[in-house]
Parts: C-alpha cells; structure tokens; sequence
C-alpha cells in the first residue's frame, strides 16, 4: 500500500495525464522500442500507427492516478488487461522493462516538474500496479496450462477447414497440429493469432472471437477482412488472402472475460453489430446445445445481406426452440427479407427484450455499443446486467 504522501504526488498529476497524457505515452512507446525493438511484436502495430494505443494507455494511466486511493474501482478493467496480457504472452519479465521507460519518459515530457520525490511516488504506484496485474495473470497463465488440452504461449494450429460466411466475413476451423486436445473454454471468449507481417517485418497478434460453442474438437475464428489494410487490417487480409486448408499457424490459448453466466437461470438478450456476431454465436449454440430453458433474443445489425454472416444458422437456431428469437436490422433495405430498417430500436422491442433479470451481451463496434448501452439504461435496465465486449484496444464507456 502506499504510503499518503506518494498517493497524494500522484494523484496531482491526474489533471495533467488527462490533457497532456497521449503526449507522454506517444513519447514513452517511442522510447521502449527505440530501446527494446523486440516487443514491438507484442504490440499491435495498426494501434500503433492510429494512435489508439497511445490514447488508450493514457486514459488507463489518468485514471489509474485519479483511483490512487482506492485501485481496487479499477478492478474490471485489470481483468480485462490481465486477460489481454496472457493472450499476448506478456510475463513477469517484462514490467520492469516498461516501469524504466515509462519513468524515464514521465521525467522526460515533464521537465523540471518530474521532481525526484515524483518519480519515486510514480515508481511505488507503478510497482503496485504491477504485482496485482502479475499476480492475477499468474492465476491466469496456471489456468490455461493446467485445463486438459491446455497450455500457455503459442501452439500451432493447423487450419482444417475455411467457410465464407459472408461477403467480409470468413470462418477459420483450426485443429492442434500437435494432434492433442481442444481445451475448453467460456462462450464469448478469444483467442490471439501471431502471423508474421511483411510490410511491417513484424510477427503480429490479433485477437479473434471464438464463434463456435465449446466442446469442439476444433476452435473457429470468423475474420472480417478489413477494408484499411495499411494500419488496421494486415492481419486479417493475411489471413483470408494468404491462409488456406492444411496451414498452421501460431495460436495463444483461450482468454477474456466476456462470457456468458452459465450459472443464471434469467433471460438471455443477445446484441451485435456486424463482426460483433461472433462471440455471440458461441453463447447463442452453446445455449441451444446445453437445451436452456432460458429465453433467449438475438438482436442483429448490419448494413445488408451480403455482409450478414451466419443469417442461416441464426434462423435454424432459433427456429427449433421456442424460447429462442431472433430480431435482424439492415441499414438498407431488402424487398426479400425479414428484417427492421435502419440502426437498432430498442424501444420498440421493448416487449420481447426488456425483461426481468435478464443479461444483456453487447458486441460490436465501439459507438453502436455506447448508443445501446444508453438505450437499455434509459429503459431501466441496471448496468450490472449489461455485459460488453469491444474489438480493439481500451474498454467500452459511455
């Protein structure tokens, strides 16, 4: 625990990390790679070059200083980074590398009100910081080893089998080439990709959904090919351009902790927008699988049909249990099809989605979650059964 006066040095810098804080981690990322070139392949490259990394270590580091008195308010969001980290094979090894640099970096950007007395404080929270994140991803690393089929690092997997899902969409069936077993894991959860990135000369993780429901004598990915492939879409142009049945490639074990409560009995409302579907997939056949008597509604959008993937098993699903249902909106209309136009109304569904104890899973992109996370709060819905899961880096916050 620090001690008052190490809480109180930094917790007075709070207001300068919110307006000057992407100054100093744009700073410190430079210097740790100038530095330490090797882990720039830890790191996401497109995050990088858009600056979203920058801007999302800064908010972290802002409001890590703010909670000083109490970092225990921040504990979602070290889960969240705990499991990021084990996903990425971050170790034990590594803070001390980061602590020297961003030190270095808040005595460099600050000039002369980088005092000694604040860089010892800064060194002392940052030392806290770290035994609870290295703490809870020993807890994590453990888990994963230990689970049958499980392991930690990278595995190679070998692709069996390549489905297109949709016009942006392809499914990825990937078995260990090692012939071991499929560990399990939590519908909702993610698994990383390392493939190695010409332009950048960078190996180069990515986190993928898991689309499928546990139990699986294979894990599926479903990859949206993205249209900016110079910064945040080399990976998954990699991957559909370039990976075919009978490749392998380097997998990290399932991770995140957004999941489904399979221990509820209430009802289940599932929200996607576009690629967000897919971890929704995996709780939607993981309930359909385990014959929940558990009501449950999928709320869907896209911009069309042809970018909608999994419409046909969606309908299957749905279709075969009463309990289920299922609600799709296009941003353009189709004459054929069954659908709402235009973005998601929840007000209007109101009477099939708004109801007692039910848990709201969100996925997509980050302001279509913000705008249905207003919407269910407006209709009365308590935020601790609002569950959401954001691609890319930083949290969801509205």
């Amino acid at each position: 625990m620090l001690n008052l006066t190490d809480r109180d040095l930094v917790r007075a810098t709070a207001p300068i990390l919110k307006q000057h804080g992407v100054a100093l981690t744009t700073h410190f990322y430079a210097r740790m790679f100038q530095h330490n070139p090797e882990l720039k392949q830890i790191f996401n490259e497109g995050n990088q070059q858009s600056g979203a990394q920058q801007q999302a270590l800064a908010m972290a580091v802002a409001a890590y200083a703010e909670h000083i008195d109490n970092p225990s308010v921040l504990a979602p969001v070290l889960t969240r980074i705990a499991n990021k980290h084990i996903s990425l094979g971050i170790r034990p090894e590594h803070y001390p590398i980061v602590g020297h640099h961003l030190l270095a970096s808040i005595r460099e950007v600050l000039g002369a009100a980088a005092t000694d007395e604040l860089i010892a404080a800064w060194a002392a929270a940052y030392g806290q910081l770290a035994d609870v994140l290295i703490a809870e991803e020993a807890q994590l690393y453990a888990a994963a080893a230990f689970k049958n089929g499980g392991w930690t690092g990278w595995r190679g997997f070998v692709v069996a089998k390549k489905v297109v899902e949709s016009s942006e969409i392809t499914s990825f069936y990937l078995r260990p080439a090692d012939g071991g077993t499929v560990p399990d894991y939590l519908p909702g959860q993610y698994i990383s990709v390392r493939m190695f990135v010409p332009e950048w000369q960078l190996m180069q993780p990515r986190q993928y959904s898991l689309s499928d429901a546990p139990g699986q004598d294979y894990l599926r990915i479903s990859v949206k090919r993205e249209q900016n492939q110079q910064i945040i879409g080399q990976v998954s142009n990699l991957l559909h351009r370039t990976i075919e049945v009978g490749d392998v490639i380097d997998v990290a074990p399932p991770a995140g902790d957004f999941v489904l409560h399979t221990d509820r009995s209430s009802p289940v409302v599932l929200i996607s927008g576009g690629v967000g579907i897919t971890p929704m997939m995996a709780m939607l056949q993981h309930l359909h699988a385990t014959g929940t008597e558990r009501q449950v509604s999928a709320v869907h959008a896209c911009r069309n049909p042809e970018v909608h993937a999994f419409k046909q098993q969606v309908q299957q699903l749905t279709a075969a249990k009463a309990n289920f249902a299922a609600t799709v909106f296009y941003d353009h209309a189709d004459p054929a099809a069954s659908h709402h136009l235009g973005p998601i109304d929840l007000a209007k569904l109101a009477d099939r989605v708004i109801l007692p104890d039910a848990d709201y899973y969100l996925c997509g992109p980050l302001a279509f979650m913000q705008a249905q996370i207003k919407s269910l709060q407006a209709l009365g819905v308590p935020s601790e059964r609002i569950h959401a899961e954001a691609f890319g880096t930083g949290g969801v916050s509205v």
